[in-house]
């Protein structure tokens, strides 16, 4: 991206890569808030690159039939880099699962917290910012050429719905194949609802269980309930003296 800049947008491109470059998530002022969220262990780093870079692939992918070709171009070598990522996630949690060493429950309160970050990064819904993106050709659908040859329409109003969708199908999916690690008789493991701890969107600040329906209760017990749910302090020392 830096050389999309520099090569592409004259100065103020040089300016943006310089700033793009010295972003840094130690100090927590990249511009998503995913990239500053600490990983002191490997669970957290095999769970953030199983789910929240498999949103970068979605999002390159989207990009590589974007009308500026150089960027549209920059698209194949990336995703190819991707791909090590998600692999490096997938066969991680495949090793911790098989290991027996981490409760599963723990490991659901992890996959709940990372996933629902992803489900962020796909942006707000009824986005006027995707719209545009699209009607200027900037960037397209997820599978955009697959689309096209079926005649799918676009609807320019829910893109990021849309692409947000494919994505929960996807790590379902990725979902099923590690149950099939689990020890017999072991609770399956899931993924959350797109609702579920979301801190943009329609279901911003509001209660949802995992299954994406309301909740109904307290705020004490929404605060137990989250606290069944997501990722403890006390998950954090176990984990720490594990890895």
């Amino acid at each position: 991206m830096a050389y999309l800049l520099m090569t592409y947008f004259g100065q103020q491109g040089r300016r943006e890569a310089q700033k793009l470059l010295e972003r840094n998530a130690q100090d927590g002022d990249r511009l998503l808030g995913a990239f500053n969220i600490p990983m002191p262990h490997w669970l957290d780093f095999f769970c953030y690159t199983m789910f929240v870079d498999r949103d970068g692939k979605f999002q390159l992918g989207m990009l590589s039939t974007s009308a500026f070709k150089p960027l549209a171009a920059s698209m194949g070598p990336m995703l190819k880099e991707e791909s090590f990522h998600l692999g490096t996630g997938s066969n991680g949690l495949r090793r911790i699962i098989k290991a027996g060493v981490i409760p599963l429950d723990m490991l659901q309160r992890y996959i709940n917290k990372w996933v629902s970050t992803a489900h962020d990064l796909f942006g707000v819904d009824a986005s006027s910012s995707a719209h545009w993106a699209y009607v200027w050709g900037v960037k397209g659908r997820w599978d955009e050429r697959k689309k096209l040859e079926a005649g799918i329409e676009v609807d320019k109003a829910t893109l990021n719905e849309e692409s947000r969708g494919h994505y929960h199908e996807e790590i379902a999916g990725e979902i099923r194949k590690l149950c099939g690690y689990l020890p017999e008789g072991a609770a399956q493991l899931y993924v959350p609802h797109e609702n579920f701890n979301r801190n943009i969107g329609v279901a911003k600040g509001r209660k949802f269980n995992v299954d994406g329906t309301p909740f109904e209760g307290s705020e004490a017990e929404w605060n137990t309930y989250l606290e069944n749910q997501l990722p403890t302090d006390q998950d954090e020392i176990d984990l720490q003296e594990l890895f």
